[in-house]
């Protein structure tokens, strides 16, 4: 009788806790590219996981230059789920959709939301959403990395190649730089506190952001950790084979922008540190 009053009244005060937590917004940003493949996939996995979201949600797509059809496709999904578009009138790269897109959020939020960024090619899975914005607010994190090599995590479909490049780029990173628990440094499926963001734009201002490639996941990693943010991960099984189209990534100038922010070290963290 003692177990089950226990248990009960453990219950009962999770839900009391969660009738009175606060509720927050989640802002999800899709960078994208002529992803008119992937992109109606991806929508409808984000609008049926949003179905177990306690919290109003809205998607922020960064349509950079796209020439395929993704205008009318977002059109379309503007009638299905709550959807925001900026679009690039030619093609910028990743790293200057992503910083638009963390920019118009970040005036749009609160301190308590939670920014979710993600590939537009299918390759992230949504169902992540959850445990990502638990370990986000309850471990008081303020980025948390969807983690390829957190226990758990695997690569599908990718390339030897690209895994070997991946794992040395992350390897890169973190022998030049303190980005505290982050074991993958590159992946762009990421949840962070909208107050670190907020932080970030206001330490760097336009070169939070400076990397036009791929590269720029690292380089906001960098800068936010250098400012006190505090990093962890959830495991993340990578679904390459789900990727509609070719990769967009240009190897050996990435390689090298990699090995470049390393290098640049001095200049790339010469603001203040809070």
């Amino acid at each position: 009788m003692f177990f089950i009053n226990k248990k009960l009244a453990k219950n009962h005060l999770f839900k009391t806790k969660q009738k009175n937590r606060q509720k927050i917004m989640i802002w999800i940003i899709l960078p994208s590219y002529n992803e008119e493949e992937a992109l109606p996939i991806l929508l409808e996995k984000i609008k049926e996981t949003s179905k177990g979201f306690e919290d109003d949600y809205k998607v922020v797509v960064v349509d950079d230059g796209s020439s395929d059809n993704t205008q009318a496709i977002l059109e379309n999904f503007k009638k299905k789920i709550p959807l925001e578009i900026i679009r690039h009138t030619k093609n910028l790269g990743l790293g200057k959709a992503l910083f638009n897109g963390i920019k118009k959020v970040v005036v749009e939020a609160s301190n308590g939301d939670v920014v979710i960024t993600l590939d537009a090619d299918n390759t992230h899975p949504p169902t992540l959403f959850k445990e990502m914005i638990t370990k986000l607010r309850e471990e008081n994190n303020q980025i948390v990395i969807a983690s390829r090599y957190e226990k758990g995590g695997e690569e599908v479909g990718l390339s030897l190649f690209r895994k070997i490049l991946s794992r040395s780029a992350s390897i890169i990173i973190k022998a030049g730089f303190d980005v505290g628990n982050a074991k993958d440094c590159t992946c762009g499926f990421r949840a962070y506190d909208a107050g670190i963001l907020k932080k970030g734009l206001e330490i760097y201002g336009d070169k939070l952001i400076e990397e036009s490639s791929f590269v720029c996941m690292a380089e906001l990693l960098v800068k936010l950790s250098h400012i006190g943010a505090k990093v962890s991960e959830v495991p993340l099984i990578l679904r390459y084979d789900l990727k509609k189209g070719s990769s967009k990534m240009k190897y050996i100038y990435t390689i090298w922008r990699y090995f470049n922010l390393v290098i640049r070290k001095n200049k790339l963290l010469s603001f203040p540190k809070y």
